[in-house]
């Protein structure tokens, strides 16, 4: 149970102290922090909460989308990283998550796209590395390859993040985005060393109208979660496991209970 992470996202409405102060109440070691609530408080202040409250930052989300044709728009995109680098320094927080983008409005060059995080990402790793912070490429399900990721697959990512260190460039081995991959087991054993973050969140049916708001509570959709833990921990990952559900109905609900709800689950489908 120490391991159990909090995504800030789970609990949609709280606030950055809300979430800290709900994970304590629970007894979770660990949070994982999306940037817009935490510029709401200030960074420095979001980092003392963490840091008073004894916990850890095991993810800030988000950097990427730096799929964008050269010019302002790409030049503003690679600043705002840098922002978000540097942010991710003051918490402590042990990895960048990077969704990395969709195409450019009107693109259908798929592998252009590609090409451009690949050049993003080389620019970001000098800034990173002095900040002394991890970028984590987080593949996602072909669904969101069009409007929000255009790396699909883990070995995608590991393609990409080859060429960096692992100190530099890892990857997120996300439960709901790669349980669908035939060679998965493969890939995640060619994570070893690289592996940022562990997500967990189920992949429910009937989906949703809206594809963001689609995961579900572990339990409650098609995922094996103790499967997919002993696959990251065989090939060295130890570290948090953060569950980050994007979920209109667990958002309408009492935080307090969705946390409870959470901790239930995790100790079901995923510890054992």
């Amino acid at each position: 149970m120490d391991r159990l992470s909090l995504n800030q996202r789970t609990t949609e409405r709280w606030s950055v102290a809300e979430a800290v102060d709900g994970c304590v109440r629970a007894g979770i070691g660990s949070i994982g922090l999306w940037r817009e609530p935490v510029q709401s408080c200030g960074v420095a202040a979001a980092a003392r909460m963490v840091a008073d409250a004894g916990l850890r930052v095991s993810s800030l989300c988000r950097g990427g989308f730096i799929t964008a044709f050269p010019g302002p728009e790409r030049d503003a995109a690679l600043d705002d990283n840098r922002r978000a680098i540097e942010e991710a320094a003051l918490l402590g927080a042990d990895c960048l998550v990077m969704v990395v983008g969709g195409l450019p409005p009107g693109s259908r060059d798929l592998a252009g796209a590609r090409a451009r995080v690949a050049d993003g990402i080389g620019a970001l790793v000098p800034d990173a590395e002095a900040a002394g912070v991890q970028l984590a490429l987080e593949p996602m399900h072909p669904l969101y390859c069009a409007d929000r990721g255009v790396l699909s697959t883990l070995d995608q990512a590991l393609d990409l993040a080859a060429p960096f260190a692992p100190s530099s460039v890892g990857v997120v081995v996300d439960t709901f985005h790669v349980w669908w991959d035939p060679v998965v087991e493969a890939a995640i054993a060619r994570s070893a060393g690289r592996i940022s973050s562990f997500q967990v969140c189920d992949w429910i049916t009937p989906f949703p109208a809206d594809a963001l708001l689609s995961r579900g509570m572990m339990g409650d959709g098609h995922i094996d979660f103790r499967y997919f833990r002993r696959l990251v921990e065989a090939a060295g990952y130890d570290g948090p496991i953060e569950v980050e559900i994007f979920n209109a109905d667990l958002w309408a609900a009492d935080p307090d209970e969705v946390v409870a709800l959470m901790r239930k689950r995790y100790e079901e489908h995923v510890l054992g």
